[in-house]
């Protein structure tokens, strides 16, 4: 038995690789690897490489191995010429024989290619039965890591009988064959694996809509209409309202600054913390205060995480609104009376989260019929067309001009100018509107 690197002075007795006309290998080649490209199977995918390449270079048997998850000298057959049937090896691992020892560890783990040109088997050899029969072998290492992990064994009953010319191909195609399985592979799992977090993100998504107002509220003097819509699955937008005594409505929005779950979940806390408010949430600054002094003291202080807010208190037998605003973008008024717009910017202080103590300053502002109140996040503001430009308020304010719209008309017509100026691109953050019309 000659047993070592391919080095060898022996002539080979049989041509595969290199026998024929190179055209007609080219075509063979070309139809085979646009069989693998549509293959989105790794078992298929072996299957229908492994059926193909047999022709390119011929082999009496074939076994292959791996020692993936194995210590040395334990390695592992996943394939075999003598199995009637085959068995995937990435969803029936444990119906694997395993076994330690042996030639076979020993080319495994030599991580090197070797030729075998005249082959003897030891009868008590762990692996004795896959070789019995065999005089010529050759071990065609498929690396990973920098290290063969899998590797594919050719068989001839007679011995020297591998054109050893076509070896250095062999070797080459076998290990970009290798690369392809194992990218499908992962690829499988990625699938996987984004199945279960989109199906988790979706359940965050579910919870997170469950915390805003399933209708609006009926309101004396108000009519409401709300869009809610998030970039991902799940965002950190929120508003809300609040029943207070003698008919009065807290009106809250906040924006949690980053993106998806992580600002959910601070968004959920944020629902937590307004509603747990002892006694009612009034006046506005006592609420933002109680909030703020709660989540800067546990929840945004080692993660530099932040809350924007805007509450107001509508009183409809003053026809007053009094409210307090924590780093957020001041709503827009548009007084339908005279055709002016003024932003709600007069009581503005930090966001929520920064300052445990902080305090928050208040106004108020006397409403009228007609009024038009725009409460949003900077989702829509901020929403660039694709040179770059932002929405900005002065194209909110114009899509408010229509005095005679409803409010979900109102809305509706921002939706619109926002759809036109971005493209209709997915939205890159969350975008939030409650629009109040005083009556």
């Amino acid at each position: 038995m000659m047993f070592g690197p391919i080095t060898t002075s022996a002539e080979p007795k049989t041509v595969g690789w290199r026998s024929g006309d190179w055209q007609d290998r080219l075509r063979f080649i070309v139809e085979m690897m646009r069989t693998m490209s549509v293959q989105t199977d790794p078992q298929e995918l072996v299957r229908s490489y492994s059926a193909r390449v047999r022709q390119l270079m011929p082999a009496d048997r074939w076994v292959a191995l791996s020692r993936r998850d194995l210590e040395s000298p334990w390695f592992r057959v996943t394939r075999s010429s003598t199995w009637s049937g085959d068995i995937n090896p990435w969803k029936n691992k444990d119906r694997l024989p395993v076994f330690s020892g042996g030639l076979l560890a020993e080319l495994i783990y030599g991580d090197q290619p070797r030729l075998i040109e005249d082959l003897t088997v030891a009868a008590d050899d762990p692996a004795a039965a896959f070789l019995e029969g065999q005089r010529s072998l050759l071990a065609v290492p498929q690396y990973d890591g920098g290290s063969s992990l899998n590797m594919v064994l050719l068989m001839k009953k007679d011995p020297a009988a591998f054109d050893r010319e076509a070896i250095p191909e062999w070797v080459w195609l076998s290990n970009l064959f290798g690369r392809a399985t194992h990218n499908l592979v992962l690829a499988d799992e990625v699938k996987r694996a984004y199945a279960v977090v989109d199906r988790e993100l979706r359940h965050v998504a579910d919870i997170q809509r469950s915390l805003l107002p399933r209708t609006m509220p009926t309101i004396s003097g108000l009519e409401l209409a709300a869009h809610y819509q998030t970039s991902q699955w799940a965002g950190g937008d929120y508003y809300d309202f609040f029943p207070l005594p003698d008919g009065r409505w807290g009106i809250l929005i906040a924006d949690v600054s980053g993106h998806g779950t992580p600002a959910a979940v601070l968004m959920a806390v944020l629902h937590s913390l307004a509603h747990s408010h002892p006694g009612s949430p009034d006046p506005p600054a006592t609420l933002l205060r109680y909030v703020n002094g709660h989540l800067a003291s546990r929840y945004t202080a080692e993660n530099d995480a932040f809350v924007t807010a805007f509450y107001g208190i509508f009183d409809p037998v003053r026809r007053e609104l009094t409210y307090a605003s924590a780093g957020h973008n001041p709503p827009r008024l548009k007084r339908c009376e005279d055709g002016s717009v003024l932003a709600l910017d007069e009581a503005g202080d930090l966001p929520l989260g920064l300052f445990p103590g902080q305090d928050f300053k208040q106004a108020t502002l006397a409403l009228r019929p007609g009024d038009q109140i725009v409460f949003y996040t900077d989702g829509i503001t901020e929403a660039t067309n694709p040179a770059g430009t932002m929405f900005g308020t002065e194209r909110l304010d114009e899509a408010l001009e229509n005095c005679h719209l409803d409010a979900q008309g109102l809305i509706d017509t921002v939706l619109v100018a926002l759809k036109e100026w971005t493209e209709d691109r997915p939205a890159a953050d969350d975008r939030t509107m409650v629009v109040a019309k005083v009556f």
